[in-house]
């Protein structure tokens, strides 16, 4: 995508989605985390309905820890993988007030250091929470990439350098939500709305599949 494209692109997004942020559902740093733990492979959604309980009497690691892995577990039981992200959950709240005084690092590489904390979980924590200007290619993320030739990669990791470098400056710190929202609702996998996408006309794989382009294989 060209360059101009790239920006008008981010514009018209953020009118599609006026206000975009993470459709999770927190109420601080330490439930952010958690919530995102839980989030893996799982819907916003699922996660959204299994933590409102939780989240009145856990809002602290130490809250955490006196709950308890059995504890933890019979809240989150609904979602995908549970008892792992249980544990993880468990062991980062642990290492958490251990490493870190019970207050999460700023970079990416020591919020790494906890146990269930992958690169894109850190960068979608440290966009949320502290409106870092990163980008989380989750699915979503990756796909619309892809899609569109905003960002083409064969991993997550190429993807998100190269969206670094194409995201104009200005629409950093939002470009994953809008990248996400954009994907979820509209961008879809395998039904996209195509006839109501507002970069309908900046997008090569409608192009191709209108018998446009007929020669470029888009991901």
């Amino acid at each position: 995508m060209k360059k101009d494209d790239v920006k008008t692109f981010f514009e018209r997004l953020l009118v599609q989605f006026s206000n975009p942020r993470c459709e999770l559902d927190f109420i601080n740093e330490y439930t952010l985390m958690v919530a995102i733990i839980l989030s893996a492979q799982a819907t916003d959604k699922g996660v959204n309905k299994a933590t409102p309980s939780l989240f009145q009497i856990v809002q602290t690691p130490q809250q955490m820890l006196a709950l308890g892995l059995d504890g933890l577990i019979s809240y989150v039981k609904t979602l995908n993988y549970y008892n792992n992200k249980a544990k993880n959950i468990m062991a980062m709240s642990s290492q958490l007030i251990e490493q870190f005084n019970g207050v999460f690092p700023n970079n990416l590489d020591d919020l790494q250091k906890l146990p269930g904390v992958g690169r894109k979980t850190a960068n979608v924590f440290l966009n949320v929470a502290r409106n870092a200007p990163l980008i989380a290619v989750d699915t979503h993320v990756f796909r619309v990439a892809n899609r569109l030739n905003l960002a083409n990669g064969e991993t997550p990791l190429i993807v998100e350098e190269k969206l670094k470098k194409v995201v104009p400056n200005e629409y950093k710190p939002l470009a994953q939500h809008l990248l996400v929202l954009f994907g979820r609702y509209i961008c879809k996998a395998t039904k996209p709305d195509c006839m109501h996408c507002p970069v309908a006309d900046l997008c090569p794989y409608l192009a191709q599949k209108s018998g446009l382009l007929k020669e470029k294989k888009v991901s």
